[in-house]
């Protein structure tokens, strides 16, 4: 009998639209031989499934069902394609956990660190993964831009803290235009991390379990028209990526095995995508992403493409790897 997989997409936060496209790039590209798929979106007024006619079924959310026609269908799995809350923070992770149903990405707890960039860096800096000096503001502290400027430097980044896809970022190079970076990075999250700025080459590395093993994907370069990679850069063309990456043999060899450290350190499943900056042959941490992008454009099916990895390859193999862990 076929496996019920629920594809969730969407999302509370400002990546809704970038999910709904990965979902239902999932959605066209899993053999439907093997799986009865349905798309479902999660939003902030309404969880419902979305049948091929489009029309809107709503969810139950007591045990994640729905009906059709009277008939209720329970979900063997479900795939995780929402980039930001809930589903890369750690809340459906748990609500999954909860009910028992085997989800694709990683757990509740590592969804929520490795979400949580200042959080995540702290984590793994004993383990000697190298990131950039960095400063933390919370929503009401005092800005103290003297502080600031003299722990990290000029140029430096502002971030949000708890965002993706390059939402509320900027890099700021004179310390009059701080106080508008953290009010930019203010709209998206209650935290802000700023960091020194890095000066070398930029990289994506993917780590997933694939048939069962860690395995490290072609690294991809990432080479912005911009200023920096930017929301434009990653979605809108304004970059090169080159996968695999030009790198030296003793970067190439550095940054795998600290991708792969990361992942094992923090006991991920799933798939992962980190970003790192060289400083000479060493790779720094910027944040790991545990929904990437999913599209044919985005970068870890780019890599796993590199790797003789089809979309429907890297995904069926998510879904198989979630069911084993209830079997």
């Amino acid at each position: 009998m076929k496996k019920h997989i629920a594809i969730i997409m969407g999302g509370y936060s400002s990546e809704v639209e970038i999910s709904l496209k990965s979902g239902n790039v999932v959605y066209d590209s899993l053999d439907k031989d093997k799986y009865d798929c349905y798309r479902i979106h999660i939003l902030r007024e309404k969880w419902v499934y979305v049948d091929d006619n489009r029309k809107e079924h709503p969810i139950d959310k007591g045990d994640f069902s729905i009906d059709i026609d009277g008939q209720k269908i329970n979900f063997d799995c479900v795939f995780n394609a929402i980039h930001g809350t809930p589903g890369e923070d750690g809340l459906m992770q748990a609500y999954f956990e909860l009910l028992n149903i085997p989800q694709t990405s990683c757990d509740y707890y590592q969804s929520a660190l490795t979400f949580n960039k200042r959080d995540l860096l702290s984590t793994l800096r004993p383990y000697g993964i190298k990131s950039a000096t960095s400063f933390y503001l919370n929503l009401g502290d005092p800005i103290d831009v003297q502080a600031i400027v003299d722990k990290v430097g000029l140029p430096c980044f502002v971030k949000a803290n708890k965002a993706g896809s390059s939402f509320g970022i900027s890099k700021v190079y004179q310390a009059e235009d701080l106080g508008p970076a953290i009010q930019k990075a203010y709209q998206e999250d209650d935290e802000v991390i700023i960091e020194s700025f890095l000066d070398g080459t930029e990289v994506s590395v993917g780590v997933i379990t694939y048939k069962g093993q860690t395995k490290v994907l072609p690294i991809t370069e990432i080479v912005s028209e911009n200023d920096f990679f930017d929301y434009e850069a990653k979605y809108q063309g304004k970059s090169k990526e080159i996968t695999p990456a030009r790198l030296s043999p003793e970067q190439e060899r550095n940054v795998v095995e600290t991708a792969k450290r990361a992942y094992e350190v923090l006991k991920m499943k799933g798939y992962s995508r980190s970003e790192f900056i060289f400083i000479g042959d060493e790779p720094y941490m910027l944040e790991m992403n545990t929904t990437p992008g999913l599209t044919a454009e985005s970068i870890l099916p780019q890599q796993a493409k590199t790797a003789g990895i089809s979309m429907s390859e890297l995904f069926e193999s998510a879904i198989e790897e979630a069911l084993k862990k209830n079997t």
